[in-house]
């Protein structure tokens, strides 16, 4: 009897009531019931991986899935819907689902020689291919269960991403967008013209070059010195023919002395101390005509 005694209570209590504040509760009630029945038990997280430059080595190992994206691309926003689907399957057929986003990571968009957007790689084990189907749920579902990717070529070893070639490509990618924030920086934050900014960035590429150069040939001096140096007869040879040089340099001079003195020339020696005796003479002869002059 109590509970059909307080429903006749509530009955009359809501009878009683006007009709708008009726219609208010009965709308606020309403919204309630549907946003309650619309609310999942539990908020599945995301199974989309981020791939970045601390951690693209993850993908070495496994069976992966990656897009190349850029927010300001519209084929990539049409496509993240359907890539966000196929991101939830991925546990289920046992491949990871990953995205770069090549505008924040500019050293992967080398590495990966990203030259459209968006693409897709798919990995198995460290070797990579390009995936050139249809964009759709179905299609990326199908290249996995059906092993579609079997019959493409994969990437050259010389053009993977952990190659020498592709390791440096990254490091110029990440040193042109280092130089175009600087650019950045220099003409937007401190008001520098465009035309500084580049006189700048010659004067720092003209005096890098030349410490780069000057390290250079240090080490190559260091680690192949010239062997005439090595040689232990080098500096004995040296003297003995800067001697022979100095000896033949006394000759030509003393020659230069005879010329003057004499117009015929350096006489023939007739014994010991004749020349120098006949040089003395002849000099002591100019002094004193000289003198009388």
């Amino acid at each position: 009897m109590a509970p059909l005694l307080d429903y006749k209570i509530g009955d009359a209590m809501l009878s009683s009531l006007p009709l708008r504040s009726k219609s208010i509760i009965l709308t606020c009630s309403l919204i309630l019931v549907i946003y309650l029945t619309s609310q999942p038990a539990l908020a599945k997280p995301s199974s989309l991986k981020e791939i970045t430059d601390g951690n693209w080595e993850d993908i070495l190992a496994g069976e992966w899935m990656i897009e190349f994206f850029a927010p300001w691309c519209p084929a990539c926003q049409q496509l993240q819907p359907m890539w966000n689907e196929f991101a939830d399957w991925g546990e289920d057929m046992g491949v990871n689902i990953a995205k770069v986003d090549v505008t924040e990571q500019p050293g992967l968009s080398g590495r990966f020689i990203i030259t459209s957007l968006p693409t897709i790689y798919h990995c198995k084990d460290g070797v990579f291919r390009r995936y050139q189907g249809a964009r759709t749920k179905d299609e990326f579902l199908s290249f996995i269960d059906e092993k579609k990717w079997q019959g493409i070529e994969p990437v050259s070893s010389w053009f993977g991403p952990s190659s020498f070639m592709m390791n440096t490509m990254s490091a110029l990618f990440k040193l042109s967008m280092f130089i175009r924030r600087c650019h950045n920086y220099l003409t937007e934050q401190l008001g520098i013209p465009v035309w500084g900014s580049y006189i700048i960035f010659g004067l720092a590429t003209l005096f890098s070059g030349l410490a780069l150069g000057l390290i250079l040939v240090f080490i190559a001096d260091f680690v192949f010195p010239s062997r005439r140096f090595n040689s232990p007869n080098y500096y004995q040879k040296k003297q003995t023919m800067e001697q022979a040089r100095l000896i033949q340099q006394l000759e030509e001079e003393q020659e230069e002395v005879w010329r003057r003195v004499s117009p015929v020339g350096r006489p023939e020696a007739r014994g010991p101390g004749y020349p120098e005796e006949v040089l003395r003479k002849r000099v002591v002869g100019n002094r004193e005509e000289e003198e009388d002059s």
